[in-house]
């Protein structure tokens, strides 16, 4: 048997707890039935998490079977997988890709199958880019051989899961493009759709928006791609403290709305202005539209995280879109995420932030 066979049966047996004839090509997610299945041009209103077990290369581990099933106990759908590529290979050597770790991405996928959850594949830190440092040595932007590399990349994982239902898996292909003009961005994404169509012409993808997942990319209207956007904005409110952010622990802290009684208050009515028309008049076009990312780092007073969010959360289910926190387990999360305002509930030895799950559960 072969490996991508292999795969496939083994994401079935997952799914069943049993050894199956049917592949997971044609085993259904318990919710299609509610949701046809997802294309470029309509996504479901996924709604969800990132776990970062492969988020960098330093901390890279197995994915946990518990959160998948926190997940579908709590009615939620979906999981992001922001993954650097250094978790399974070398900078100077992409395409040699370690099997034991695609295996653990393999056992996430299979996860997914069993609890009902779609999983979203993303490549945090790709060959010749990630948003975070330290810089790639080569730019998948300028350079033809690294492009080459990326696409191989991503080739190889959509290989692994071909004829894996999309409800099931999808592919997000690169992590929030910083202020890379429109025409490079449009170039690389076609390069990698057509590598990953090669594996498998049936694969659900979807791109970030440029400006660091914020802006829509009308030029990839027509790629065939759905696109991700950010509920980040504003700032102040989202990264208030957080040790990246330069400056931030000197910000006055947040309230919602955000200076109220000036010309530059942030309110519901400036998100929906600013941060949702722009994208709908993106979906008008044909294209679906996910929040890939979005959440408020633990030092925003709980009760300001509360209030911001929920009228994010209401402006995309109004819009249609689903979303996926950063993270589950962590600072932007709802469990362990050490608020110092927060009272917490024991789950299974975790501290979970009850008044946030509802907030999302009620969206």
């Amino acid at each position: 048997m072969d490996r991508r066979a292999f795969v496939r049966t083994s994401l079935a047996a997952a799914a069943a707890g049993v050894v199956m004839n049917n592949l997971p090509g044609d085993a259904a997610l318990p919710g299609d039935a509610a949701n046809a299945e997802p294309t470029p041009a309509k996504l479901p209103r996924w709604r969800g998490f990132n776990l970062l077990e492969k988020f960098t290369a330093g901390h890279s581990a197995p994915y946990v079977e518990r959160d998948f099933a926190w997940l579908a106990e709590w009615g939620f759908d979906f999981v992001r997988l922001p993954m650097s590529y250094l978790c399974w290979s070398k900078t100077e050597r992409p395409r040699e890709m370690d099997e034991k770790v695609l295996a653990e991405i393999d056992q996430a996928v299979a996860f997914g199958k069993q609890h009902g959850i779609h999983v979203n594949l993303n490549l945090h830190r790709a060959p010749g880019y990630c948003v975070n440092p330290p810089a790639e040595p080569r730019s998948l932007w300028d350079d033809e051989s690294v492009l080459e590399d990326c696409a191989f990349v991503w080739a190889a994982l959509a290989a692994r899961y071909k004829g894996v239902q999309n409800s099931a898996v999808s592919i997000d292909l690169l992590n929030e493009p910083g202020a890379i003009p429109e025409a490079k961005y449009v170039k690389v994404v076609k390069r990698l759709v057509a590598g990953i169509h090669a594996a498998d012409p049936q694969r659900l993808i979807i791109a970030d928006g440029l400006k660091w997942g914020n802006d829509a990319v009308h030029g990839l209207a027509d790629v065939g791609v759905a696109q991700s956007t950010r509920g980040y904005q504003p700032m102040q409110i989202s990264h208030f403290q957080a040790s990246w952010i330069h400056g931030s622990d000197t910000w006055p802290t947040p309230t919602w709305p955000l200076h109220p009684g000036t010309k530059d208050v942030w309110d519901k009515a400036r998100l929906k202005r600013e941060r949702i028309a722009p994208w709908q008049a993106l979906a008008a076009q044909g294209v679906g539209v996910h929040v890939g990312e979005c959440g408020a780092f633990n030092g925003t007073p709980h009760d300001v995280v509360l209030a911001w969010f929920g009228d994010c959360l209401d402006l995309w289910k109004e819009a249609g879109w689903g979303y996926s926190l950063w993270n589950l387990r962590g600072s932007f999360g709802i469990v362990d995420s050490q608020r110092p305002d927060v009272t917490y509930e024991d789950k299974d030895g975790h501290k979970l932030d009850r008044a946030f799950l509802e907030l999302l559960r009620a969206h």
